[in-house]
């Protein structure tokens, strides 16, 4: 009956989960929604089918890992030490106003001050899932805006992952000396950190490469979640620290290490699932009766999330003197919660720092500011645009436009344009060709490579250069297909890239895509998967041993390329009616 309850929980949860985050999806919202009304529906406060909430709590526990991981793996000190003036000053300015307004909220609703102030932080951290794809939808990445947002973001969930250790010593019933207690815990996580960085940073790369070099994608999946599974227990463990601030650490550790995107692409596929748990597992928390009995509570949180936290961040970009189009851009960026806040409520009522009823206001505040977020972003320019019709206002909020102008941020897109314009797939024989022909040009590619000795080669070369599969959407991601013009799948068996094709087309409609095929037949299914141009090793074959006949025979140029036109015709022809059948 046990293993029947966990079956029945992970069925439940990922059906509910699945319709419902499909459903959010069609109207635009982020999945996240979904997951969390999946949690309310087979909750214990709802009729029908009703999961086990403790084994549901376990799952999600291995979720709340591997999320803090990917965390790690893709956080990059250059990025923040690159915006570090704004983002460092933006983030903690922005957390101040929301713990302090929050914590006023909930005093009138009759909790203490501690209770308010730990209540605040959890409403000042914005959710990283949430950012990132509006970011992404809008083109905004790798713009100012996007910079800035991560960058602010980055400085946000540090700030949590220290109260993520903190909350249990603050809120201890040993009873012992509090700045004993900090002294103690802040030794053991100095240590630990030290230990994982310099530990993990000498021997968890050598131990990538060797599995990288027996070519088993099972090996290399495995390896990298025993690291992180391994680390984060141990933190727990033997250092009486989070296992979420482990799991971040070990995701730093992989991401130093040159197989970032490798294990970002293909050792992480149960993180995606495990995270919808521990979405679910959230939304169980989740009692509508009681939301009905304190709306006034949930609209105060509310406003919290999408009205002071945006005025307060714009307020900061624009007194640290920066355009008021930039400081619109960020406010709505950052205006909603997600993950973090979900890791600090829980460990909040787990710690008794705050009450079982916390969890509803920030689980709808969650819910509904999620649901707004890709359209408040939207309402950025607009409101610009009005700012810019009302030249007065407009300099008021924009005191050192000139001196912007004069100084812009660098983006992302200004620095790696050519490195941005092409991507190729594979660099064999094929794909150095290409990658050469393209170079001589003055356009520079970016390769997605499988192989790990010549990823490492082409980074040695100072190439850019992708460790990972392409048919995965967040390696074509990391390439940069979103704003390339051209891809190149130049390996062989590209047959089975076929994914890959139809995942660069939806992320770029109108990238050219040029693919390659081993035989006749499989060019029609590259194409209705979205390919442009797909070329054959058999057709060309065909066509250069017949240039070869006719040039032999005397054919004149204008016959030769008549010739090769009727060849590449027969040859579709050919290829239409075998694929017909």
């Amino acid at each position: 009956m046990h293993n029947l309850d966990l079956i029945a929980t992970l069925a439940g949860g990922f059906i509910a989960a699945l319709a419902l985050g499909y459903l959010a999806h069609r109207l635009g919202w982020s999945p996240i929604v979904g997951y969390l009304l999946a949690g309310i529906l087979v909750g214990p406060h709802t009729p029908g089918f009703v999961a086990n909430k403790h084994m549901a709590e376990q799952l999600s526990e291995v979720g709340v890992i591997l999320l803090m991981f990917g965390v790690g793996l893709h956080f990059h000190l250059k990025d923040l030490i690159a915006v570090r003036g704004i983002a460092i000053a933006g983030a903690l300015g922005q957390s101040t106003v929301a713990t302090g307004l929050g914590a006023v909220v909930v005093h009138a609703f009759g909790w203490n001050w501690p209770q308010g102030l730990v209540f605040g932080l959890v409403l000042s951290v914005a959710s990283t899932v949430v950012l990132v794809r509006v970011l992404s939808a809008n083109g905004e990445l790798q713009s100012p805006i996007g910079r800035i947002a991560i960058g602010w973001l980055v400085v946000e969930d540090i700030f949590a992952v220290f109260v993520l250790v903190l909350l249990p010593v603050l809120f201890s019933p040993s009873g012992g000396s509090l700045p004993v207690a900090i002294g103690v815990a802040s030794l053991k996580l100095v240590v630990f950190i030290a230990f994982t960085l310099a530990a993990g940073g000498f021997l968890i790369p050598k131990l990538l490469k060797k599995i990288a070099d027996t070519h088993s994608r099972e090996l290399f999946t495995l390896s990298v979640l025993a690291i992180a599974l391994g680390i984060a227990v141990s933190s727990a463990y033997w250092f009486d620290v989070s296992m979420a601030l482990g799991a971040f650490l070990a995701g730093m550790v992989v991401g130093q290490s040159g197989f970032s995107e490798r294990a970002g692409s293909d050792a992480l596929p149960l993180r995606d699932a495990f995270a919808v748990m521990f979405f679910v597992s959230v939304g169980m928390l989740f009692d509508p009766r009681q939301a009905l009995e304190s709306p006034w509570l949930i609209g105060a949180t509310l406003a919290v999330v999408l009205i002071a936290k945006p005025l307060a961040a714009f307020g900061i970009v624009v007194l640290l003197g920066y355009s008021s189009a930039i400081g619109l851009g960020v406010a709505f960026a950052l205006a909603q919660i997600g993950e973090f806040s979900f890791l600090l409520v829980s460990l909040g009522r787990q710690s008794g720092a705050l009450p079982d009823s916390a969890m509803n206001p920030v689980v709808a505040a969650a819910i509904i500011s999620i649901m707004l977020s890709p359209m408040l972003y939207h309402w950025a320019k607009p409101i610009e645009r009005f700012l810019e019709s009302h030249p007065l206002l407009w300099r008021i909020l924009n005191p050192k436009a000139t001196a912007l102008k004069a100084s812009p941020i660098p983006t992302m897109q200004e620095e790696m344009t050519a490195a941005h314009r092409a991507v190729i797939v594979g660099y064999g024989p094929i794909g150095r060709m290409v990658s050469r022909i393209l170079q001589q040009r003055g356009i520079e590619s970016t390769i997605i490579e499988m192989n790990a000795k010549t990823h490492a080669k082409l980074l040695s070369e100072g190439r850019a250069s992708i460790a990972g599969d392409a048919n995965r959407r967040d390696v074509l991601e990391q390439a940069g297909v979103d704003g390339a013009s051209t891809l190149i799948f130049s390996a062989s068996g590209t047959i089975g890239s076929i994914e890959g094709v139809r995942a660069a087309r939806e992320l770029n409609p109108n990238i050219h895509v040029i693919a390659r095929a081993d035989y006749i037949h499989e060019t029609a299914l590259l194409r209705q998967a979205g390919a442009s141009d797909v070329f054959s090793g058999e057709g060309e074959v065909a066509l250069a041993i017949a240039d070869s006949i006719l040039r032999h025979a005397g054919a004149t140029p204008d016959q030769l390329d008549e010739a090769r036109d009727q060849i590449r015709s027969s040859l579709q022809e050919n290829n239409a009616g075998t694929s017909a059948h």
